[in-house]
């Protein structure tokens, strides 16, 4: 299927490793020019040159104003954006006892606010040119708390909420603001915990770890012309993980 993605550009925020390098290199395989983002400068070279993005930025998503610095970078190098991917990491284990409010407010600096700082940046210049495409990589906490993951699960809900407001004021310029919630998915963070096989099963339907590129390839539709009917969604890639919803 052409996507006719070729020639548009794109932000992708947290993309040195994961599920974020995983869509950036989604993208790039459709002929998006891409600029990557996160917080490690040498991982994210090593990256850019891996996958062949076409710019790389570093920026600490827990500072204020730095998702807008660099999006607005972007926008400066390629006179345009067409596509915001945003994407933070996970934010550290709580129970709602223990969050300090030291920790609710990083949390909320990287969970969202960054995510409307570069909104900020980034909308205006789509409606410009009446075309847009917004992915928020949350997770499946945002419609099912997980356990022990107390800010995490608050503050990713909000931003469906977010999501569908917007939608609303944008829509008629051709920009699409959907959700992709990613389940227990083969990332690093995730190997890490050296799950046995026989406690993925119990955990996902599907029997197995999710593979980045699956909910890569999710976005890249989405960020094409063929979703241009699909806006304000929050759109689970969890192999049935979700009972709810």
């Amino acid at each position: 299927m052409d996507l006719n993605l070729t020639g548009k550009t794109a932000l992708v925020f947290g993309a040195s490793q994961g599920i974020g390098k995983a869509i950036a290199e989604s993208l790039i395989k459709e002929g998006v020019k891409v600029a990557i983002c996160s917080r490690t400068e040498s991982t994210l070279n090593e990256t850019k040159d891996k996958i062949g993005a076409e710019f790389a930025l570093s920026g600490d998503l827990t500072k204020p104003n730095e998702a807008r610095r660099v999006t607005e970078e972007v926008i400066k190098h390629f006179g345009k954006l067409d596509i915001l991917v945003t994407n933070t990491g996970g934010p550290a284990k709580n129970n709602f006892p223990d969050v300090t409010t030291e920790q609710w407010q990083t949390d909320f600096q990287s969970i969202w606010l960054s995510v409307t700082e570069s909104l900020q940046a980034a909308l205006p210049k789509m409606a410009e040119n009446n075309y847009g495409r917004v992915l928020m990589v949350t997770s499946i906490a945002a419609l099912e708390p997980l356990p022990g993951l107390t800010t995490s699960n608050g503050l990713r809900a909000g931003l469906s909420g977010l999501a569908r407001s917007i939608s609303n004021e944008y829509a008629a310029n051709g920009i699409t603001l959907n959700l992709l919630l990613p389940g227990y998915t083969a990332t690093d963070r995730l190997k890490g915990l050296n799950l046995s096989e026989e406690k993925i099963k119990e955990m996902v339907p599907a029997g197995r770890l999710g593979d980045p590129s699956e909910l890569a390839d999710m976005a890249t539709f989405l960020a094409s012309e063929k979703g241009a009917y699909i806006t304000a969604q929050s759109i689970a890639v969890d192999g049935g993980v979700l009972k709810g919803h």
